[in-house]
């Protein structure tokens, strides 16, 4: 399997202010190979690929020792690279039909990762083993970073990647041939419904509270906004106001993915076969605003709705329960949700007046009654296990 492990890097000020350096050279490179692209194309129709950008860095270095030649030349390849994937995506979303969405100059607050595609060529994870208590990692132009090493690194390092968060740094290690932890059998199936008053709900009628991570911190949220909107742009006081309001998102973050591990990792542990709604986020979190000529109807309780369903995280949740039901060998489906709290769990009655409140389930045919994510839960196991049996007959 390939993991990704994500330490804190504890850089001196010397290193910070190298790190910093590193990134505005490498915004300022990918931007000037936009321009490129963008010039080339407009003044003599020709079209610069990735391979004609790579074979002139050479001399760009050799111009600049020490700007651009300072820094690892493969870090500078990946930053090149990442240029020519945004134009990939670009022409595909133009083949398909979409929105095409043009690559964009990077801001100063829009560039925050370097990658080193090759561990050793230009960076050196566990650079000083020798060290009796510390981990650090080498980077060409830095030095050797400490790392807050919190876990052990399993697998091959395949590719190291520095990512700015705020007022922190990070190093991200992509890893192959990470072995499996299988965990033996527990015995148990289980379907889980996710939602906003209760963040999990196990077809067994167990729930897992929704800890509303950004209702906690809207207060002191709204707050440190409000004496952003004060500051004068482009004031020193802007830029720490700034900061104050993004260290409040990035411990929000931080939250509601630990709480996404923990929830996970109890459910992998408990069940063997996991079945959850394959959920379109992004649909059920489009405005409700509509048009001029057609305005949407209930604004406020669908913004009010869509940011409880963000802050919920569903997404984060499912991609990290995905991984490790994958590494604990367990099987996660995913089911249609459609109709899934309408349908009585007993008879199969589907109907909308079925769903009484937002808690209570009552089917108006048989008259069977329970909590009405639990009876949804049991609903979305029966469908992922009836996937299950039709998928292991074929």
């Amino acid at each position: 399997m390939r993991r990704s492990y994500k330490f804190l890097l504890r850089p001196t000020s010397k290193q910070a202010a190298a790190l910093t350096a590193c990134l505005e050279d490498h915004r300022q490179l990918y931007n000037a190979a936009l321009e490129h692209r963008r010039t080339a194309y407009r003044k003599a129709g020709v079209t610069i690929r990735y391979g004609d950008q790579s074979a002139e860095l050479k001399h760009i270095r050799a111009d600049d020792p020490d700007g651009q030649g300072r820094w690892s030349f493969s870090s500078q390849q990946a930053t090149l690279r990442r240029l020519d994937k945004a134009f990939a995506a670009f022409f595909a979303r133009v083949k398909a039909g979409r929105t095409p969405g043009f690559p964009r100059f990077k801001g100063r607050g829009w560039f925050d990762t370097v990658t080193w595609p090759k561990d050793g060529d230009g960076c050196r994870w566990d650079s000083q083993p020798e060290h009796p208590t510390a981990t650090f990692v080498r980077l060409q132009g830095i030095g050797h970073v400490r790392v807050h090493q919190h876990r052990p690194v399993k697998g091959r390092v395949k590719t190291i990647s520095v990512k700015r968060e705020g007022r922190r740094w990070y190093v991200i290690l992509a890893c192959d041939d990470v072995p499996a932890k299988p965990l033996p059998a527990a015995g148990a199936v289980a379907g889980i419904d996710l939602g906003v008053a209760s963040f999990v709900t196990t077809s067994d009628g167990a729930h897992v509270a929704n800890p509303r991570h950004l209702t906690a911190t809207a207060d002191r949220l709204a707050a440190a906004q409000r004496d952003l909107a004060r500051k004068k742009r482009g004031s020193a006081r802007r830029r720490k106001a700034a900061a104050r309001v993004a260290a409040l998102h990035a411990k929000v973050r931080r939250q509601r993915c630990d709480h996404a591990h923990k929830t996970a990792n109890a459910l992998v542990a408990a069940y063997d076969v996991i079945v959850h709604e394959d959920l379109r986020i992004t649909h059920m979190t489009r405005s409700a605003r509509g048009t001029i000529d057609n305005p949407g109807r209930n604004v406020a309780a669908k913004s009010g709705l869509n940011r409880s369903i963000l802050d919920a995280g569903w997404g984060v949740f499912l991609r990290v329960l995905a991984h490790k039901a994958e590494s604990a060998g367990r099987e996660l489906i995913a089911v249609e949700p459609r109709n899934t709290s309408r349908t009585c769990s007993r008879c199969g009655h589907c109907a909308a007046e079925n769903r009484l409140t937002q808690a209570a389930f009552q089917c108006t045919a048989c008259g069977h009654s329970a909590h009405a994510d639990v009876n949804a839960a049991v609903n979305i196991l029966r469908a992922g296990l009836a996937l299950r049996e039709a998928a292991e007959a074929a």
